[in-house]
């Protein structure tokens, strides 16, 4: 990452990918990817009976011959943090896990690029293109649910919720971007179609920063697949390309997401620079194929060389190829066919061709942003991952005619006179192709940082249990990383990351000192932090207003660090300790704890100097179930009663403590809150925004209010007012009395009595 060969003339059009996310079969992390990837792993799963009928297939289902029990699947896609992403319970569980998947990937990938994913609507036009896979969640969770309960029992919510439409859309509305906010729908070409279209954003001027990529889960998730003869899909579950006893392919889940910024901004910026695109293209079949679901040899061959004159680099300029390997016999033919064409003058055998789908399955809508982050992971790595599942080449394929030769095993790919290069190409059903060339990072100088005596390494969560995970994810981090640069560490916490109410600064002279401190915060209890040792930590509790601190080299704790209400370094002068030894400069102390108290001025940005940001951890999202069950089966074959589709949830940590309905119509109101919501103990001061709630979750509660009170109510009633629950029952509060003023004092008396 930023260490590869000198800048080249041309680089200036490129556009550099500053970071990335997946979620992924094996993996949530590019981290955790690349060692699945370099180490061989096929990531996928055996269902049992069990998990067959839990999964909503009856009896019979698990007989057939033709069911195959493995796929390959992303671990609990059903858990998302709906508070943290403005969501309620009830409306995350009738949203997509696609879409919520990628919104949190979305976040991830700005995180990793070092940007304060909630600081970007600051006239940085910042854009989303991207694609799902089918809208299986909805086919089979949602509707069957709707058409036992009769007609009308959908909405415009799951709606929003499921279709593609509004994956892009909804990214840009939750996190405030205002760039061109796309979705693509191409098939397998899905992602990388996205990349191409933000790479002409980007060098177009209409975007200062694009997201791209791609997201595919089938539901039911754990039930396998049926295979049909001639069909795509493997008879055995294993997807193995490119090789003689290659029989389909294996539907994988799987979500990626790219962060891209032309390189002349990323370099004054101080991005991470992961790689760089050096030139796309895209293309269709047209009619010149066998049938509409099958490829074509001549418009794939054309898109490669297109892409390459883009990137003004010849077939010889290319180490590596990422095809896109489906493990059909006829596709991977077609398309080793294609390219060999469109490499036309490279010399036989020296393209290592290679493709993720042995290790991961097709992801569909993901799959050409998953041979991306692949790519730039071995660029990252100096090496070539296995291509797995391949001992005997297909005959149907003439590799010997080719430039290619199949990468089966790992191999070193490092740096040398010039620079790295390697290919990503996809094609999906329909006839749209995609091709992209990619080039190692620039060599960029090492950035100045000043020698300091201490280092603040600041952290921030919306809860104390969040702020511990980050804490322990950074220590875990450095520990793995020990070269990384702890100044850049700093500044890119402090820039590069959101800011919430829950906040902790670590102090410490050295990187072992500052996982001590690290250490601490992550094992401390909701009190406080203690360090004792070389490492100082600050923390306050959101609404707690408690630091606390160990004195550096004084062995002992501070007034009240047990129990978070004692101060960092009390009544001490700066500079010394109670011994006289050498301790915290009482600059850095009094900046450390502004920031920790909620400061944001400029007086923070003193204690961390300013170098390059650099890849770390992102946010530890605390998920929670949000997931609608599909139909259940008796033995019979028959369904079964259901649970409600929507399970309440209890009342999501808020800053507002919890107050009970002080009489019955607050009750009303709070009760039809929660149901709109799917939230149990709604308080009379808890905000309708903060739970959640939006303009059609407002309608949904004065549906519900129109059908209890005797007076008219509308949306107004709950949107204009305050937004408190409190605040709503007195709007209709007000309704009722001019109700009551046209009544008779035996009806007002009743009204009155019913209401209490």
């Amino acid at each position: 990452m930023g260490t590869g060969t000198p800048l080249p003339p041309e680089a200036p059009d490129s556009v550099a990918v500053v970071g990335m996310a997946v979620r992924l079969p094996g993996a949530d992390t590019p981290e955790a990817f690349w060692r699945n990837l370099r180490d061989g792993v096929e990531s996928i799963t055996t269902f049992t009976d069990e998990e067959l009928t839990a999964a909503g297939l009856p009896d019979a289902a698990l007989n057939d011959p033709t069911r195959v029990r493995t796929r390959p699947v992303i671990d609990a896609p059903e858990l998302f943090d709906a508070a943290f992403f403005g969501y309620s319970p009830g409306e995350a569980a009738v949203t997509d896990p696609q879409h919520r998947l990628f919104l949190e990937c979305a976040w991830e990938a700005l995180e990793s690029a070092g940007h304060d994913p909630r600081g970007l609507g600051d006239g940085t036009a910042v854009s989303v293109f991207a694609g799902t896979g089918p809208d299986s969640y909805f086919l089979h969770h949602l509707h069957p649910r709707q058409a036992a309960a009769g007609p009308g029992a959908g909405s415009f919510q799951d709606l929003l919720g499921n279709s593609g439409d509004f994956l892009a859309s909804r990214v840009s509305f939750k996190l405030d971007l205002t760039g061109p906010s796309v979705t693509v729908q191409a098939g397998c070409s899905t992602s990388l179609v996205a990349v191409h279209l933000a790479v002409q954003s980007l060098l177009g001027g209409e975007s200062d920063l694009a997201l791209a990529g791609g997201a595919t889960l089938y539901f039911p998730q754990r039930t396998g697949y049926l295979y049909r003869q001639g069909g795509v899909n493997s008879p055995d579950g294993h997807c193995r390309a490119f090789d003689a006893r290659a029989g389909g392919t294996t539907p994988g889940d799987g979500v990626a997401v790219l962060a891209l910024r032309r390189l002349s901004d990323a370099l004054e910026a101080g991005d991470p620079v992961l790689g760089l695109i050096r030139g796309t293209a895209v293309n269709n079949d047209g009619a010149a194929k066998a049938g509409f679901t099958a490829p074509a040899v001549d418009p794939q061959s054309d898109v490669a060389a297109e892409a390459l004159a883009v990137a003004r680099l010849d077939p010889a300029d290319i180490d590596y190829l990422e095809a896109h390997g489906t493990g059909t016999p006829m596709g991977d033919a077609l398309e080793v066919t294609a390219l060999a064409e469109g490499y036309a003058g490279a010399p036989a055998g020296g393209l290592r061709l290679g493709t993720a789908k042995p290790n991961v399955g097709d992801t569909w809508a993901a799959a050409g942003a998953v041979g991306l982050v692949k790519v730039l992971l071995a660029l990252e790595h100096e090496e070539l991952p296995p291509l797995i599942n391949c001992t005997e080449p297909n005959p149907a394929i003439d590799f010997a005619a080719s430039p290619f030769r199949l990468n089966t095993g790992a191999t070193p790919w490092k740096r040398g006179d010039r620079p790295r290069r390697a290919a990503v190409h996809t094609f999906g059903i329909g006839g749209t192709n995609a091709h992209v060339v990619v080039e190692e990072a620039p060599d960029l100088p090492a950035a100045p940082a000043p020698d300091r005596d201490w280092y603040a390494l600041p952290l921030s969560a919306r809860t104390p249990s969040a702020l511990r995970a980050q804490a322990a994810r950074l220590a875990g981090h450095l520990e793995r990383h020990p070269a990384l640069s702890l100044p850049g560490v700093c500044h890119t916490l402090l820039t590069g990351r959101a800011r919430f109410g829950h906040r902790a600064v670590a102090l410490a002279r050295t990187r072992a000192a500052a996982l001590l401190a690290l250490r601490a915060l992550a094992d401390a209890g909701p009190g406080g932090a203690a360090v004792s040792g070389p490492g100082w930590t600050l923390v306050r509790p959101a609404g707690f207003g408690a630091e606390s601190g160990s004195e550096p080299g004084s062995g002992s704790e501070p007034p009240g660090s047990g129990s978070g209400e004692g101060s960092a370094v009390p009544d001490r002068p700066a500079g010394s300790d109670g011994a006289g030894g050498p301790s915290a400069p009482g600059a850095a102390v009094e900046q450390a704890r502004g920031w920790v108290d909620g400061g944001t001025g400029p007086a923070a940005p003193e204690i961390v100097p300013a170098p390059r940001k650099v890849v770390l951890p992102t946010y530890p999202f605390e998920r929670a179930r949000h997931f609608v069950e599909p139909p259940r089966f008796a033995a019979g074959g028959g369904p079964q009663p259901q649970p409600p589709a929507v399970a309440a949830h209890p009342r999501p940590a808020l800053d507002t403590p919890y107050a009970p309905p002080a009489d019955r119509l607050e009750g009303m109101v709070t009760q039809a809150w929660g149901s709109a919501l799917g939230i149990e103990g709604v308080g009379r001061d808890d905000s309708f925004f903060d739970l959640g709630g939006h303009s059609l979750l407002a309608a949904r509660v004065t549906t519900s209010l129109r059908a209890v009170l005797p007076v008219p109510t509308d949306v107004t009633d709950l949107l204009d007012a305050p937004p408190t629950a409190a605040g709503h029952a007195e709007r209709l509060r007000r309704r009722l009395l001019e109700k009551l003023g046209e009544l008779t004092d035996e009806e007002a008396a009743a009204l009155a009595a019913e209401l209490g």
